[in-house]
């Protein structure tokens, strides 16, 4: 590469690029914002033009489009994008696509990923999520042996162990890249019974008041009585400093509307800046059909004083409007949850941090090392900040000076294997291997991982599954029976899909019934959160799921499988039948309390469960001329991904 062209890359970057150059994989660990896109960019630059494709995976479909959107930009026609949602271009050589859909493909179809050369996984530490993280890691497994790994990641510090079960695992040597400091350095301060320090040793910790404060507190939903940290005092202190702009990061989306309501009375522009943030918010909600949205209206006030929020429960399409307003520099605070910070370039001159305890699926706890500065790393802006800024707001209830150290100097968390294959995954290996299918499980970082007795735990829940499935019908004379086929396709609900699609329940349902079902089988209710009205159509559906999940909790028991396979919830059935009978999106959203992001992205979830039944070869002519129509009812309007992504 000529000289003044390697010059505008770091350290680190020019190292990856050499690697690449001389035809080896690549696990590249670095801070956020230090600059792992680049790397990404140049293999992209490389391999169009020689003719070669490339494969790019994000862990989330927000992160997928905006990719997409941004890569576009640069390569023009030559880029595609796969998810559930939206296949655009989908034969382009550089395909952008979920991780998902690239285990799906590597598992199932092989050969059409042939003509690739390149797979960029983007957020590989993504392998420890404990949800999705399986899916990472099968991805890795069943990789062809022809497809060269770019693989970026944040700080990891057990690298050489994840780069040798790759190298072990695909018989190559995988280069490894590390980069520790932060193009731009962070400065952290911290708010305290109201008072600003840039030092924690300076801040005077008793644990008796924390003691008395938690006896004493009364909590309002969103508010501490005592409100010993203000959010104005906070907020004057940093638009004093001049560091703004700045990403406020809660961990409940509610709260996020609140505090920035809290703050509706600062105007943090001039007038020629709301002349302008005016006419482009204007500009958005013409383009993305936003102007009649009561959502887009309630904001408004806030965006002409340069405030905003941002979460899953908002409008994809006010998200997006919201996401081009920040970028526009025109946005001074935005109070947003942690998936801004999930590999989206929005970075601003400072990060605050509403609390320093996070939901972690099953508790609540002091946030981890590696998730703080997937967040703090949002701080600083390559080329126009000397230094980014971190501001923490200490509680005395949950403010551990033990804790708060660790989260800011601790060494980052290793990533762990959270192996655990789906039903259909099983299926698929099994009709491969056969009764061979434990071997598979040796590949795998979880046995590369652990002790003898955790393999042997886990070979044995694989064979648990196998014999579940034997028991249930799935495989029959050790193969697969037509059931088995069916429940292949269908990843993460296999076993009630198969269940109904073996009774012909599922050929028997029409349009309304399949909408239905298939919201519910992806709904998650909020705690506590009850259904409003349950449709007469709805209530069979539900009658006959709730016998299926019974007999499938039983056997599961029996076998010791855990967790236990997800039941359907039912409290989108009024919104889903509306919805197929052609009534617009505020008439359903006012037949159910989950919020209108949230709903949307259910909506689209139930199409992915449709299109995946639709492609299995076992299902009828029938079922799929049914299936066809309902996707094309529901995929319409604001649930449209790819027409909004297109737009």
């Amino acid at each position: 590469m000529p000289y003044n062209v390697l010059m505008q890359y770091d350290r680190f970057q020019k190292e990856a690029i050499g690697h690449i150059d001389n035809g080896y994989s690549v696990l590249v660990s670095a801070p956020t914002g230090a600059g792992k896109t680049a790397i990404a960019e140049y293999i992209i630059e490389k391999s169009i033009p020689q003719n070669q494709s490339i494969i790019y995976t994000a862990p989330i479909k927000a992160l997928s489009n905006q990719k997409f959107r941004d890569f576009e930009k640069q390569f023009h026609d030559n880029v595609g994008i796969l998810t559930g949602d939206v296949s655009i271009n989908p034969h382009a050589p550089l395909l952008i696509m979920t991780t998902e859909i690239f285990r799906n493909k590597t598992i199932e179809e092989a050969d059409s990923l042939k003509k690739y050369s390149w797979a960029i996984f983007d957020e590989i530490h993504y392998i420890d999520n404990y949800e999705r993280g399986t899916v990472w890691e099968e991805s890795l497994i069943f990789l062809p042996a022809h497809l060269k790994l770019l693989c970026l990641s944040a700080t990891i510090p057990n690298i050489s162990e994840f780069a040798a079960w790759l190298a072990k695992l695909h018989k190559t040597e995988i280069k490894i890249v590390c980069e520790e400091k932060r193009p731009v350095p962070l400065h952290f301060f911290f708010q305290f019974q109201n008072e600003i320090f840039d030092n924690i040793n300076n801040i005077k910790f008793s644990p008796r008041q924390f003691r008395d404060y938690r006896h004493r507190r009364i909590y309002q939903k969103y508010k501490p009585a005592a409100h010993y940290n203000r959010l104005s005092t906070l907020i004057k202190h940093i638009a004093g400093e001049n560091n703004l702009p700045l990403i406020y990061f809660v961990f409940a989306r509610r709260k996020a509307e609140y505090l920035a309501e809290e703050i509706s009375s600062y105007n943090f522009l001039d007038a020629e800046e709301t002349e302008k943030i005016t006419e482009l918010f204007n500009e958005l909600c013409s383009k993305l059909n936003l102007e009649n949205e009561p959502s887009a209206k309630k904001i408004m006030p806030l965006v002409k004083r340069g405030v905003a929020y941002h979460h899953a429960g908002m409008l994809p399409t006010l998200k997006e409007a919201i996401e081009q307003l920040f970028t526009s520099r025109l946005i001074k605070v935005i109070f947003t949850t942690e998936t801004f910070a999930l590999g989206i370039n929005m970075p601003a001159r400072s990060v605050v941090f509403d609390a320093i305890k996070k939901f972690y699926g099953t508790f609540t706890t002091y946030l981890k090392t590696r998730d703080f500065f997937q967040m703090a790393g949002r701080a600083g802006r390559r080329g126009k900040d000397r230094e980014g800024f971190v501001y923490l707001r200490l509680h005395p209830y949950d403010a551990d000076p033990k804790e708060i150290r660790r989260i800011i100097y601790g060494r980052p968390e290793n990533i762990k294997s959270q192996l655990n294959n789906s039903y259909a995954t099983i299926l698929n290996l099994y009709e491969k291997y056969g009764e061979r299918i434990t071997e598979v499980y040796s590949l795998s970082l979880h046995c590369f991982q652990s002790n003898r007795h955790s393999q042997k735990q886990a070979e044995n829940l694989i064979k648990s599954k196998v014999s579940l499935l034997k028991d249930l019908g799935f495989i029959k004379n050790n193969l697969l029976s037509e059931k088995g086929h069916f429940a292949k396709a269908v990843y993460g609900y296999e076993l009630i899909l198969s269940e109904l699609y073996e009774t012909r329940f599922l050929e028997n349902l029409d349009e309304e019934g399949l909408a239905i079902l298939a919201t519910a089988i992806v709904f998650e209710p909020r705690k506590n959160q009850e259904i409003i009205f349950l449709p007469k159509k709805a209530e069979e559906i539900k009658k006959r799921c709730k016998k299926i999940t019974g007999d499938i909790k039983y056997r599961e028991a029996k076998y010791k499988i855990r967790p236990f396979s997800k039941r359907p919830y039912f409290h989108l059935a009024s919104s889903a039948e509306e919805w197929i009978k052609g009534s617009d999106f505020n008439k359903i959203s006012a037949l159910t309390d989950t919020d209108e992001g949230e709903l949307i992205r259910y909506f689209r979830m139930g199409l992915q469960i449709l299109k995946e039944i639709n492609s299995s070869p076992a299902s009828s002519y029938l079922l799929k001329e049914r299936i066809q129509k309902t996707i094309k009812i529901i995929n319409r309007d604001i649930i449209d991904a790819e027409k909004q992504l297109r737009g």
